[in-house]
C-alpha cells in the first residue's frame, strides 16, 4: 500500500497559545483552582473541566453566573498572583524548545490568557524564549473564546487572519481561533476531540518548513 500523505497546513504567520501548547502548567492550575473551588464550595473536578483557555474572571463567571463581576475581577487578581508565584512543576511541552528554535526567524506571536507577569514567569521557568510580539490579558477587553486576542496578534504581525494558523490546546482557544477566521493546529489530548485542522500529540510530532516566498508548511508526523 502507498504511504499515507502527511497532514499539512500552510501559513504565513503563527499565533501561539502558551499554557498546554508551549508550557505544561497543569500542576499549578490544578493546585490554584482546587483551592478556589473549595473556597466557593464547588467541586474541584468539575471546575478543572472548564478552566483551560479562558481568563480567570471568565471561568469564574461561567461557574458562578449570579456572582457580581467585580468579585470575579478581584478573585482573578488574587489567582494571577498565586499562579505567578507558583512555578513548581512548570515544564515545556515536549518538543517546545526545538519548535521555538525552528520558528525564531518567522512571523509569530504569543496570544495567551495569562497576564504579562504570568507569561514571563512560565516561559522563563520552562526555558522558552518570550516572543517579542505578544498579546496578553492586559491587551484585550474580552477573554477567549472571543477572537479579539488572535485578531490583535495577526494585526500586530501585519497579516490577514486567513494567513495565520493558531496553535491551541483548549476548547475556548480553538473556538477563538475559528471565530477569528484562522485555521488551527491542536496540541495535546484536550485538542484531539475538538476537530482542529491539524492535530499533534505534542510538538515533537510537528515539522516546520519555511520557503523563500514566506510560506510556512506545518506537517504532522507520526
Amino acid at each position: 500500500m502507498p504511504a499515507t500523505t502527511p497532514a499539512q497546513l500552510t501559513a504565513r504567520a503563527l499565533l501561539l497559545d502558551m499554557d498546554g501548547t508551549l508550557v505544561n502548567s497543569d500542576a499549578v492550575v490544578e493546585r490554584c483552582w482546587r483551592r478556589w473551588a473549595e473556597r466557593q464550595g464547588l467541586d474541584g473536578d468539575a471546575v478543572l473541566k472548564v478552566v483551560h483557555g479562558r481568563q480567570g474572571y471568565a471561568t469564574m463567571a461561567a461557574l458562578l453566573p449570579d456572582r457580581p463581576m467585580e468579585e470575579n475581577y478581584a478573585d482573578n487578581r488574587v489567582m494571577l498572583a498565586e499562579e505567578t508565584a507558583d512555578i513548581a512543576g512548570v515544564v515545556p511541552v515536549p518538543g517546545a524548545p526545538a519548535f521555538m528554535a525552528a520558528i525564531a526567524e518567522l512571523p509569530y506571536a504569543l496570544v495567551t490568557s495569562a497576564n504579562e507577569a504570568l507569561a514571563q514567569a512560565r516561559m522563563d521557568t520552562a526555558g522558552l524564549p518570550i516572543p517579542a510580539t505578544r498579546v496578553t490579558a492586559e491587551c484585550v477587553g474580552a477573554s477567549k473564546p472571543d477572537p479579539e486576542g488572535f485578531l490583535k496578534g495577526a494585526a500586530e504581525l501585519g497579516f490577514d487572519p486567513a494567513d495565520c494558523v493558531v496553535f491551541e490546546d483548549s476548547a475556548a482557544g480553538i473556538q477563538a481561533g475559528r471565530a477569528a477566521g484562522m485555521r488551527i493546529v491542536g496540541v495535546g489530548p484536550r485538542a484531539a476531540a475538538l476537530a482542529p485542522d491539524l492535530h499533534v500529540a505534542d510538538l515533537t510530532h510537528l515539522r516546520v518548513e519555511a520557503a523563500a516566498d514566506g510560506t510556512i508548511t506545518l506537517t504532522a508526523l507520526p
